[in-house]
């Protein structure tokens, strides 16, 4: 386990301010309750950050090819035929993960192939849970052509407490399961836009983890 280089001037910032806090309360109030309490406060608090920004060694040990891997930790929410009009403009099944605060939020590549499409829209901060948050959120889209040909589309969206998408996917770069491409800080979802005739590996509610959990088989443009 390590913490992402995305929390690193965070956590070192949050520990001057506790620290500053915390000094004046012991130094110039009685020894009681109160300054106790606020050091107890400020541990869970830097816990509950230092916990954020994890992110664990992962290397994908299962089948790869046609497969499509969770791009985050979290919770399925959304298995539905939808148009995905950006990347594929077409009809498509999209697979929604939802992160909660708790939840790893590196986001890893959910294929083998290389990136050919990455846009940023500016937007809203609705609840990710929500279906409208895909198209009013803040969100980043990422379209990769895979190794097998097709070709999907996957979407960053920030949440209530996610006010920053972080994307380091380029068109051009290669992509790979075991590779980060992005992180998005405190609850938000990764929406995947995957070609209709693939095969759903996962349900409604299912827990995954990133770069672990296989959520689908894509049928190959030729065998």
């Amino acid at each position: 386990m390590k913490i992402h280089h995305e929390g690193t001037n965070i956590l070192i910032l949050l520990l001057v301010v506790l620290v500053a806090l915390n000094i004046p309360v012991w130094l110039f109030l009685p020894p009681v309750v109160l300054p106790a309490c606020l050091t107890a406060l400020s541990a869970l608090v830097y816990i509950f950050v230092f916990n954020f920004f994890r992110c664990p060694r992962r290397v994908y040990r299962g089948e790869r090819k046609n497969h499509v891997v969770s791009s985050v930790d979290g919770k399925v929410v959304v298995i539905e035929p939808t148009y995905e009009p950006e990347f594929l403009k077409a009809e498509a099944m999209q697979v929604s993960v939802f992160m909660s605060p708790l939840n790893v939020h590196a986001n890893w590549f959910p294929v083998d192939g290389r990136v050919v499409y990455v846009r940023h829209h500016k937007g809203r901060f609705l609840s990710a849970y929500l279906p409208k948050s895909s198209t009013e959120n803040e969100r980043c889209t990422i379209g990769i052509e895979c190794a097998n040909g097709q070709r999907i589309t996957l979407r960053q969206v920030a949440g209530a407490m996610a006010r920053r998408i972080v994307t380091y996917a380029r068109p051009g770069e290669e992509a790979s399961i075991d590779e980060h491409l992005g992180f998005i800080k405190f609850g938000s979802r990764v929406d995947l836009y995957l070609p209709m005739d693939s095969e759903i590996l996962v349900e409604l509610n299912q827990v995954t983890r990133g770069g672990v959990t296989p959520v689908a088989v894509l049928k190959p443009l030729t065998d």
